[in-house]
């Protein structure tokens, strides 16, 4: 009798330990869910006490686009087919600021070993209106070596000929690699909410702003576009090889178009192996390898060099489109680039 006493004596503690701690988990819960419910409403109150104005959106807009430092990042140019252009991660932060009333946030809805699904949100607070998408992050990253007695996943041959391997990600490549992915994924969802006549609207100030800036101070503008490239780890003699002259010979189209290519760089669209490959291939005539990403280029006799190469290059191209009864005409200021655009 004395020991059954003294079990239930001991279970007693135990029990109530359990409903301590299941009791701290729930009010735990509870907080949290009250802190997260009273935040969205502040932001949904304040946002129907301060409606935005569609002209002073568009007012403000502009006036980013025509800052010469927002123009520089304002548009991306991805090495895909003949090259895809659109804003930039740093203008729909921009768009973003200048709508207001605007909820960003990011959830994570699976994490494990191998991979990591964030789901993505950007809800417009005076309509109403969200979209979401969901982002997967692998946890592997390239390397163009691995330290010694470490066993890469996979190994593949690149666009250079040199092995590129798969290796587990560090955190902080975890980390950036979702930074870079979660940005893109707003950047879709904020341009979405956004309206698109003041946004195309913004891009032709920005494009303005480009070729004015590149118009008024050549130099100025090669000088620092040459330090922002090697801020990226990319050299002068990279950027001499990509124009296939020297940077003092530069237009202001191609100014421009390096422009671009920095923005692409800067926000994770491409790598600059990629962007010098398909600018290979669009100078010589030849094609990217989907795979390999390797270069088919033209006969050595046929590849054009320089500016002027590439501006026969699309004449030659033009003439195989066009009928027989119209005249050869080559279009300059469009192969030069956004500013002439």
């Amino acid at each position: 009798m004395d020991t059954t006493d003294n079990d239930e004596q001991q279970m007693i503690p135990a029990q109530q330990g359990r409903a301590l701690v299941k009791r701290s988990n729930e009010t735990a819960i509870a907080s949290a869910t009250a802190q997260a419910k009273a935040a969205i409403e502040a932001r949904y109150t304040m946002a129907l006490h301060r409606p935005r104005d569609m002209d002073e959106v568009r007012t403000r807009f502009l006036k980013e686009c025509a800052r010469p430092s927002v123009a520089d990042v304002a548009v991306y140019n991805k090495p895909i087919g003949k090259g895809v252009k659109g804003p930039s991660i740093r203008l729909a932060e921009i768009a973003m600021r200048c709508l207001t009333n605007v909820l960003s946030d990011t959830a994570t809805l699976y994490d494990d070993d191998d991979k990591r699904i964030v789901r993505v949100i950007a809800t417009d607070l005076e309509s109403n209106v969200t979209y979401t998408k969901d982002v997967t992050i692998t946890k592997v990253v390239e390397r163009s070596s691995v330290p010694e007695g470490e066993q890469p996943i996979s190994v593949r041959t690149n666009s250079q000929g040199r092995k590129t391997y798969t290796v587990k990600g560090t955190d902080d490549d975890i980390l950036n690699k979702e930074g870079a992915l979660v940005s893109k994924a707003l950047r879709t969802l904020v341009l979405r909410l956004f309206p698109g006549d003041i946004l195309d609207e913004g891009l032709g100030v920005v494009y303005a702003t480009k070729a004015n800036t590149n118009a008024t101070d050549p130099d100025a503008a090669k000088r620092k576009l040459v330090d922002a490239f090697a801020r990226l780890g990319v050299s002068a003699l990279a950027l001499k090889e990509y124009l296939g002259h020297e940077l003092a010979q530069s237009t202001p189209g191609e100014i421009g178009e390096l422009r671009e290519v920095w923005a692409t760089l800067n926000d994770g669209e491409a790598t600059w192996n990629e962007m010098l490959a398909h600018h290979r291939a669009q100078g010589t005539g030849g094609i990217v390898d989907p795979v390999t990403g390797e270069v088919a280029p033209a006969l050595a006799s046929e590849r054009p060099t320089g500016f002027a190469g590439k501006v026969k290059a699309a004449a030659a191209a033009d003439k195989k489109k066009t009928a027989p009864s119209t005249p050869d005409v080559v279009d300059t200021d469009a192969i030069k680039g956004p500013d002439g655009e």
